[in-house]
């Protein structure tokens, strides 16, 4: 793995905390540092852009699904119109009651 160095200033009290953090983690400050920015990215807020994208994405996946769905109602709601018409004819084929 190529690496590249990074340089940040901190207080001497945060990088005592950093320092013994690592050693109880059994972990470089490095090691440490490269997790915690990985978490810290993984876990920032989207953008609009992203959250649209995001959104977009889950629509697309969705609506099949849906219009599958309203098509299963329809044909539903079509079945039991025919099976009302059908009682009603006989229902008048034997006298109107």
């Amino acid at each position: 793995m190529q690496t590249e160095r990074v340089t940040f200033l901190t207080s001497p009290d945060q990088k005592a905390a950093l320092d013994a953090f690592a050693r109880g983690s059994g972990m470089s400050v490095g090691h440490v540092l490269r997790e915690a920015s990985s978490q810290y990215m993984a876990d920032a807020p989207l953008n609009e852009d992203d959250k649209l994208a995001i959104l977009v994405a889950e629509l697309n996946e969705a609506v099949p699904a849906i219009a599958s769905s309203f098509d299963r109602m329809t044909a539903m709601i079509e079945a039991a119109y025919v099976e009302l018409r059908a009682a009603r004819a006989e229902r008048a084929g034997l006298g109107g009651k």
